[in-house]
């Protein structure tokens, strides 16, 4: 067995769901000129580190000096339907990856756990860096030419059989590992995704307008959320799941079943008026080992007070 099957098969077995091998060359030229074109029409306004390290995010070796290989994983996070179920109370949902642990730490640790066992098997003197989200990769592309699947309208990388529910880390290496083919899959005609944004932050041409993205507008920005686009937020108070649900991979992908990657599925739905009266103590106790907690208090507060508001003004009709 050479070493990219060895490392496959060791990382599926401590529960990723996808592996694959890609070189670490830059990325098709195309992917920086769609990034170029995303910042210059002003679609990620309330994201300025998007701006920084703009070349750099398609060339793995701008991060590990004298790359040969990556290797991508993924890990499903399709929640059971059964934990989904409706609040009866003033409560706000919260998006499916939020009621798992912090994903960024899950997969350092196994990205890191590959690289100690790469190591151990006679590449003493390999380098590896491991990237999870928040370095300055595009990743989705990446992970396309590893074999992972395709990126589909909702910009989502979709797997075939996976769906686009995935989270996607990266182990930047020294070593020269055989690469896989890129990934398969089509998103064909469909734009479901589309139709089924609450905002219209999904445009018909293709392009996603973050300053509409609920995503973005429960997350990333700061401040107050203009009255038009806080009406359409409704009862999100932590990101939005419309365009991920509506897509058909989704829909018949399996859910997530990794016993080790913990699950909250008590977070779905959140009480907005707990989330008022939260102190700062409170606030980091409940959500220590969540991604919710990169928000901060005052965020959450600002969104479970919209999500009343939009509560009360469906009342009156």
């Amino acid at each position: 067995m050479d070493l990219a099957m060895a490392v496959k098969h060791k990382a599926m077995e401590w529960g990723l769901d996808l592996v694959g091998v890609t070189l670490a060359s830059p990325i098709d030229a195309s992917h920086l000129r769609l990034l170029r074109t995303w910042l210059d029409a002003g679609y990620a306004d309330h994201m300025p580190f998007m701006h920084r390290h703009i070349q750099g995010r398609g060339d793995p070796q701008r991060l590990l000096p004298g790359a040969r290989s990556v290797i991508v994983v993924g890990l499903n996070y399709k929640p059971s339907p059964m934990s989904l179920a409706p609040s009866r109370r003033a409560a706000g949902r919260v998006a499916h990856y939020a009621l798992y642990e912090d994903y960024h730490g899950f997969l350092k640790a196994r990205l890191h756990e590959l690289a100690g066992f790469i190591r151990s098997g006679g590449n003493e003197q390999a380098q590896f860096k491991a990237c999870v989200d928040s370095a300055p990769l595009l990743e989705r592309a990446l992970a396309a030419r590893a074999g992972l699947g395709f990126i589909a309208r909702n910009h989502m990388l979709t797997h075939p059989r996976l769906g686009p529910q995935l989270f996607l880390g990266e182990l930047i290496t020294t070593l020269d590992l055989a690469p896989d083919e890129p990934g398969l899959g089509d998103r064909g005609d469909c734009d479901q995704c589309i139709h089924v944004c609450p905002t219209g932050a999904l445009r018909a041409d293709g392009s996603l307008d973050a300053r509409r993205c609920i995503n973005t507008l429960t997350i990333e920005r700061a401040g107050e959320i203009p009255l038009d686009l806080a009406a359409m937020l409704g009862n999100r108070v932590y990101g939005c799941d419309e365009c991920v649900v509506a897509c058909p991979f989704q829909q018949k992908a399996p859910v997530c079943t990794n016993p080790a990657f913990r699950f909250h599925p008590d977070r779905a739905w959140l009480d907005l008026h707990d989330i008022l009266a939260m102190t700062e103590e409170s606030f980091e106790g409940r959500f220590a080992d969540s991604p919710i907690l990169r928000i901060g208090l005052e965020r959450l507060q600002r969104n479970a007070r919209i999500c009343l508001e939009n509560q009360r003004t469906r009342n009156k009709f």
